[in-house]
């Protein structure tokens, strides 16, 4: 898919601060896969507890072009190792526990996640579990939120790259600040709208357009509504002034 451009605002601390841990994986390929997630919404901050299989050529393979993060991964032997420096820790999960721990779905996250980030440039850190059952009740235990992510209640099974490519994406949302430009170039004034249509009632005359049926007050009345709720530019305007020019004998 080609980039989309797009007017952004944004610090990259937003997003150095923020690191994915996943914890066991056990497909190589996920990692690769969140790799290339990571990198396509400014992720860098890789961490791997205990993989299966890694490093490993599947994963390089499904990073398609996200070596960098691969290659920058920092790999550890347990989470709390993993967890070090971080002032804020989120688990990923799709159910709640017996035990509850304080639950956000992926948007209320990504928004405490901002403010945390905002407070004293803290760090957060985002923990994945394996692909077969997640984050147990113990890792969950070093945790401070529990972060969930919508879905269909009666077939929910997100693959575990596919769950950081959605976080990855509401967290890069949360950190910018910009729209897309839709704002219209120069518009056309009044006089620019009136001398087209006169110029259009001209041609419409010339064309024997205008009868019984079709009075001539009225249609031009609803021409002049059809054009106007569009909010033609300039060059719009001089585009159809160019084409009746084709038309009218007296331009």
């Amino acid at each position: 898919m080609s980039q989309i451009n797009k007017e952004m605002n944004y610090t990259l601390t937003n997003f150095n601060k923020v690191r994915i841990v996943m914890v066991n994986t056990t497909e190589p390929g996920n990692i690769g896969a969140a790799a290339r997630a990571m990198k396509n919404m400014m992720l860098s901050q890789l961490y791997l507890v205990s993989p299966s299989n890694y490093p490993s050529a599947v994963a390089t393979a499904r990073a398609s072009g996200a070596d960098d993060v691969l290659s920058n991964a920092i790999l550890c032997s347990s989470l709390e190792d993993a967890l070090i420096g971080v002032n804020l820790v989120i688990g990923a999960s799709a159910r709640q526990r017996n035990i509850k721990w304080r639950q956000l779905d992926v948007i209320e996250t990504c928004s405490e996640i901002q403010s945390t980030i905002a407070s004293n440039n803290q760090e957060v850190a985002v923990v994945f579990g394996t692909e077969n059952s997640g984050l147990t009740n113990e890792e969950l235990d070093l945790c401070s939120i529990l972060m969930t992510i919508p879905g269909n209640p009666k077939y929910f099974s997100l693959n575990v790259a596919s769950a950081i490519q959605v976080f990855a994406y509401q967290n890069f949302v949360s950190s910018i600040d910009g729209k897309f430009d839709n704002s219209p170039k120069d518009l056309a004034n009044f006089d620019d709208l009136n001398s087209f249509y006169k110029h259009l009632e001209q041609v419409l005359e010339h064309i024997d357009y205008f009868d019984s049926k079709k009075p001539k007050s009225l249609l031009m009345r609803r021409l002049r509504r059809l054009f106007g709720k569009s909010v033609p530019e300039k060059e719009e305007i001089a585009i159809l002034r160019g084409i009746l020019n084709k038309i009218n004998p007296y331009s």
